[in-house]
């Protein structure tokens, strides 16, 4: 079992309550627009990182981290990218990845708004944690947290 803390959208902000939750969980998953690397190094000095460059993304970032990223964790087939919609509307690029990979969890950043959703047509969770940082148009700042356990997700919290 992991206890998965997923942010995106930190946009160069790292502060005590991200960090909080990072104490908490085995691993973090960072889904785009970090701002700055030094929030990725302090992450990954704390716990296991992934991580997928975003929109606001420069080179330095965009060299260390990869568009998309997938990967198993715990028995559950996982695709995360920054910018990437949700079901009914995929952009088209990420619509003929899901199509084809089928992942069990679909990760996206990008929008700033927190919703997790089932994609039934596709079979796909959809989990955007919304924006951690202080930077863009949300009022208040979100993560999810949850585990994953034998191909299962489970306990998922907003924070």
């Amino acid at each position: 079992m992991k206890k998965i803390l997923l942010i995106s959208d930190t946009h160069g902000h790292l502060d005590d309550v991200i960090l909080k939750y990072v104490k908490q969980a085995d691993e973090v998953w960072h889904a785009g627009d970090i701002g700055i690397a030094s929030v990725t190094d302090e992450l990954a000095k704390l716990k296991p990182l992934r991580a997928v460059y975003g929109n606001i993304d420069g080179h330095e970032l965009r060299s260390i981290f990869k568009e998309d990223l997938r990967f198993n964790c715990e028995g559950v087939e996982v695709f995360m990218t920054h910018i990437g919609g949700y079901p009914e509307s995929y952009n088209s690029r990420v619509r003929k990845l899901l199509q084809t990979e089928r992942p069990k969890l679909f990760i996206c950043g990008h929008s700033h708004i927190l919703k997790v959703m089932s994609d039934k047509k596709l079979g796909i969770l959809h989990m955007n944690p919304g924006a951690a940082g202080v930077y863009g148009f949300h009022k208040i700042r979100t993560m999810l947290r949850f585990t994953l356990d034998k191909g299962k997700i489970e306990n998922l919290e907003s924070s």
